[in-house]
Order: C-alpha cells, then structure tokens, then sequence
C-alpha cells in the first residue's frame, strides 16, 4: 500500500477492421477467465505495477492496475490478414487482435483485402484514401512498410534504451539525446513515480470511463516499431501527408517510446470496488463472504486499537480521533439531483501554524489508506499549480490536473501553510475548484470551449489555525493533551510500535467499513424525527436542518464503524454526545478568541 496516485493508463478501443469468426476469441476469453478463478493463479502473472517493462517477456501475459486517465480515439485493427510467400506461394493466415505489428516476413506479400503496415492498427479519425491510393498499396505492400519503418528512427525512439527505462520513473518529462522536446508523461500528481501504459480494449469498452480504476489481464506489447516518434534525425520526407493527417504533436503524444509507455492488448478487464490490495477484489463472491464475517467477528477490537493510534497521533486528542475514524470510512454512497450523500469533509481547526504537525498527521494517514495526498495551500501553489485537468486540442489529449484523483483517495488540504498573499486569476479558480470538490464532490474539466462535469468520491479533511476558507461538513477543534518536544521523534516511535499485523487490520477495516450497506428502520426513523422536534423546542435558534443532517451522518459512521448496519437507538444518542462535545469546543474557543470561527 502506498500513499499517492495510481499509476495511469490510456484506453484505446480497438474496433475489427474486417470480421472473422470469432469462436476463438470467445474462448481465448473464457480461457482465461476460467484459468484465473484458480487458486492464486492471479499471483502468478506479472505485474507491471511491480516489475519493470524490460524485465517482462514481450507478447507474454500480464496484469495492471491503473486510474483511466484519458481515452483516445478508436482504432480499427485487421481482424484477419493472409501473407503469401513469393518463392513458394505459400499462403499463412493470421489474427491481428491482442497484437500491434502484423506478422509479415521481409520475402512475403499480402493477399488480405487490408493494407500491409507494421502496425495492425491505425486511428480513422482523420485518414482518408481512394480506392485507387489503397489498392496501389497492395501492388506494392513493401512500399508502406518501407514508409513507416522509415519513420521509426531508433529501434526505441532514442539512444540508450536501459537508461531511458531507469528515468521514466523519476518524474513528468524524460529528456534523452535525440529526442525533442521531452517527453510528458502527464502524471496528475506531482513528483508520481508510477507506471504509464497504453491499454487497448476490445471489447465492452463504451463501460469504462475516465478516473476508473481497473485491473486488466492482457498481451504485454513493447515492439520497438512502436516508438515512431521523438527522433529529431527522423526524415519527415517519408511521410506521406495523405496517410494520416495528425498533427505532429499528436503523433508524439498518442505513440510514445514503447519503452517507457507499453501497450497491454486487454483480454480481461474489471473495475475495481476498492483500491486496498489486502481485501478480496470481489466482496460478493462466496469465498469473500467468509473473509468478511471473520474480520467482523474481531472488529471490535480493532476499533479501539485503532482509536487509541489515532488518539495518540492526535496528541492525546481522543474526541478528534473518533470524528478521524468517521471521515476515513465515509463514502458517497448516493447522489439526490446534485447533492452527494454520503460526504464528510472534516477541518481540523486548532493546528499549530507553520509547523510540521500537518506533514505527520498525513504520514499516519498514508499508511492507513491506498491513495492519498497532501495539498500545501500555499499562495504559490495556488496560483502556479494545475488543479483542473484540460483538454489540448493540439495533442488530442486530457493534459492532467491535480483533482484528477481515484475515488476514495484521501485528499489533506494543509491550510496551515497559507500566508498573506495575492492570489492571481489562476489561484481564485483553483480555490473554487477546492470549493466545488468539497460541495458538490464534482470537478469541472477545462474543454475550452465548455466545461464537464466529472462526479468524483474523494475524502477531503482540511487542517488549518482558525476556521478554513474551504467548506466543510465538520469542524473539529484540536485540543492536544501532550505537546512533545520532537513532533518528528513522537511519530516514528508511534509508527514503530504499531505491528504490521495490527496496521494490516486497520487498512482492512477502513475499506471495509466503507463498503457495507446501511439502513434506518421506519421505527427508528419516526424516534429520530420526534427526537429532533424536541431539540427544535429546546433549543429553537441553535439547531437547524443542517444540524440534523450532520447528526444522521455522524450516526451513520458510528454504526458502520462498530460493523452495525442499521441504526439503533443506542448508537444515534452516542452521536447526539459526540455533536455536544464538539460544539462545545467551538463555543470555548469562541469565547476564548473573542470572535467567530
């Protein structure tokens, strides 16, 4: 588990250019998805999350995990293709799916009705030719061949591939001699070290959507006829500005150095319900049902180790902790028109200015969740960072922005280190993207010409001195009870003395809890509403609509994270405790400072 993005992928669907029987693909399919259920076949097959591109046998099969990060246009493949052999006029058939290079000799001829190229492959977005153009280069298939080898370059696009391999998790751009400009590998996150990759679908792919999150099983391709691009020396002569009609840019985008971006031909593919690698990645199946009534056997115990780390992480802060646990297993689990229900953002008032007690408080959370990143709002950042994922229309691709995050990633927006500032036009934006994240649990993506909206899931918890800037759900005044003389020291003796075995169970049933169904009784319900007319009585001008709403919601956790399901009556006036407390806090500090928070 680690903290941060998800390495990221580029969906490409792959439509038949002509159509073969397609028994055996069918089988292929069913094949291994029945090779799969086996015990722990899924472990024997490579990841790319784990091993590097060179260390993985090309055309082999291969596993991977990533966020959809963009999806390019369709491309048509030839389903099926004959070569013939001039010397022996031997004819072969061929398949061109779960391939990028068609299996054609330097001595054999092609007797399909589909052009010849290295590439099986082509985008029609753009490409048009006569019928006189194409069957001209079926007299002459050496000719388009000749064409694009030409424009290859380097068998890797660059000089020194093992070098090139080693750089491309170091960071965004990729600078190699012989290769201009750099190479974007366009990240959402800053500093993201994870894998990249091309992941060409077959089938079903109208299912999937930008900022999924998948785990594909498929044909690891890394031909070096794939890196066509980044060659300064290559001859643009050789292009024949009929073939395609992409922009140079384009070009350099959409094919990058195989090296750095493989390509994975996906046989198999599915959406994840969770990112945490320690839960089964179904929880419906039969075998995952005994996994879960096992864990929750023991889950109270885990609960009240789990309250006393964070109570000590929190400075002896048992109140805040308890509200921590709430955030870390809410989820919008419902959308009503706009509104998302489920949502639990949580500010952390109190938290001393400046200091690092923000940068550990994210330490402890990057090690109880899959994703997770911190956010300085600095008025640097602010102005200069990108938040909001565009689209270039040169390059025909999404440019990546911070907000562009999986769903369920821990998001800690560290207002502590915001200073006196001007924010510039840039910053003001970045501030209402926060601002409509937080509210709406949407981000709207730059077209230029129009934005769209994209829904997200994220867990957003501010830590700042006074009241935040930003909307939240919850405030939460810290109250320390120990102040140690080394933050740095405290955390990693905390961290130290944790097992792993005991960290393991508070990543499970932080994803777990997250995961369960939950219901309120008509008979509970009807308490709830009596019980909220009489704190209208006694209380008229303090308690509102919004006061219940939270108060539903912070009972709602607290059931979950005791593993209840459903709401009882003991359980909606512990929340009815925990909400006095924490408004009680803010009415001392209130009264302490003089004015509002």
């Amino acid at each position: 588990m680690r903290g941060g993005g998800r390495p990221a992928c580029l969906l490409v669907p792959e439509l038949p250019q002509n159509t073969p029987n397609s028994d055996w693909e069918k089988k292929v399919t069913d094949y291994f998805k029945e090779k799969l259920k086996e015990n722990n076949a899924t472990n024997w097959v490579p990841s790319l999350n784990d091993v590097p591109v060179h260390y993985l046998k090309p055309n082999s099969l291969v596993k991977f995990r990533c966020m959809v990060q963009d999806m390019f246009d369709p491309e048509f493949y030839m389903g099926v293709y004959e070569t013939v052999d001039p010397n022996t006029n031997a004819r072969v058939l061929h398949f061109g799916k779960y391939r990028d290079v068609a299996e054609c000799g330097g001595n054999q001829d092609s007797a399909s009705q589909a052009r010849v190229s290295p590439s099986t492959s082509y985008t029609p977005s753009r490409h048009k030719r006569s019928y006189e153009e194409d069957e001209d280069m079926e007299q002459h298939p050496s000719k388009q061949k000749e064409q694009h080898m030409g424009s290859g370059g380097d068998s890797h696009g660059c000089g020194e591939p093992k070098r090139l391999e080693t750089e491309a998790s170091a960071g965004h751009h990729l600078i190699s001699p012989n290769c201009s400009p750099p190479l974007d590998l366009n990240f959402p996150l800053p500093g993201e070290k994870g894998p990249a990759c091309l992941v060409k679908v077959y089938e079903s792919w109208d299912t999937f959507k930008v900022n999924d999150v998948l785990e594909v099983y498929g044909i690891l391709s890394v031909d070096p006829v794939l890196s066509i691009v980044n060659n300064e020396e290559r001859d643009s002569s050789t292009l024949d500005p009929m073939e395609c009609m992409d922009t140079a840019e384009e070009q350099r985008v959409h094919s990058p150095p195989s090296s750095l971006v493989p390509r994975i031909h996906v046989i198999l593919a599915h959406k994840l319900q969770h990112l945490n690698p320690l839960l089964p990645a179904c929880l419906n199946e039969e075998e995952s049902k005994t996994f879960v009534s096992n864990f929750m056997s023991e889950l109270s115990p885990v609960r009240a180790e789990l309250l006393g780390f964070l109570t000590h992480a929190l400075l002896g802060d048992s109140l805040a902790a308890e509200y921590l646990i709430l955030h870390l297993i809410s989820t919008v689990y419902a959308r009503r028109d706009v509104l998302p229900l489920g949502k639990f953002t949580v500010n952390l008032s109190g938290c001393p200015r400046n200091s690092i007690f923000t940068e550990h408080i994210y330490r402890i959370i990057q090690q109880l969740v899959p994703a997770s990143y911190r956010l300085q709002m600095t008025i640097e950042n602010m102005n200069h960072s990108r938040f909001i994922p565009r689209k270039d229309y040169t390059a025909n691709r999404l440019v990546s922005g911070i907000l562009q995050l999986a769903s369920n990633t821990s998001l800690v927006i560290d207002e502590t280190q915001l200073e006196q500032g001007q924010l510039d036009t840039k910053g003001v934006h970045n501030v209402k993207a926060l601002g409509n994240l937080i509210t709406w649990q949407k981000v709207d993506y730059d077209f230029s010409y129009h934005q769209m909206e994209f829904p997200c899931n994220i867990n957003v918890l501010i830590t700042s001195e006074g009241r935040s800037l930003l909307p939240s759900d919850c405030q939460v005044q810290l109250q320390p009870q120990i102040i140690p003389p080394n933050m740095e020291e405290y955390v990693n003796s905390l961290l130290t003395a944790v097992l792993p075995s005991v960290l393991n169970k508070f990543r499970i049933y932080l994803t777990l809890l997250r995961l369960l169904d939950y219901s309120i009784s008509d008979e509970v319900t009807k308490a709830v509403e009596e019980d909220f007319v009489e704190m209208r009585k006694n209380d008229p001008e303090s308690i509102t609509a919004d006061d219940l709403h939270r108060t539903l919601l912070v009972a709602r956790f607290l059931s979950l994270s005791a593993g209840q399901t459903t709401l009882s009556r003991e359980r909606w006036l512990r929340a009815k405790q925990l909400e006095a407390l924490r408004k009680a806090r803010l009415q001392q500090q209130k009264c302490v400072n003089g004015n509002e928070l």
